[in-house]
């Protein structure tokens, strides 16, 4: 009796599709728990280290000093301008370059950044 010699590629194409689907369906399920909920979507989780979200958001613009670079210097911006006139800026951005943050940050990590600029004199 003569053995079809497809029979091994259909049985290994048959396993493989089989492994793919159990694969994506273990990744859905992963991705959900990740996210902490049923639905997908994760919590915004607040940074409360002024230093931390200053090094995550700013520093590629004004420097891991405040010193400056593409943006200005911060080290002495609380002489220049009120708490209430930097929440502004980071929140809504300027024209001259500074981005929003509204969005980008919580309005938590926004007050929390900028009450810390504002004590920088």
């Amino acid at each position: 009796m003569k053995r079809n010699p497809l029979i091994p590629y259909a049985l290994i194409a048959i396993t493989g599709i089989l492994v793919v689907i159990v694969i994506a369906f273990v990744g859905i399920n992963q991705r959900a728990e990740l996210a902490g909920d049923d639905h997908g979507q994760a919590e915004e989780e607040i940074v409360e280290d002024p230093t931390a979200i200053y090094e995550a958001n700013c520093l590629m613009c004004h420097g891991a000093d405040l010193a400056g670079g593409g943006g200005p210097a911060l080290s002495a911006i609380g002489a220049e301008l009120s708490l209430d006139e930097i929440k502004e800026i980071i929140t809504n951005g300027t024209d001259n370059g500074m981005p929003s943050f509204n969005g980008k940050l919580a309005e938590q990590e926004i007050a929390i950044i900028s009450e810390w600029l504002s004590e920088k004199k």
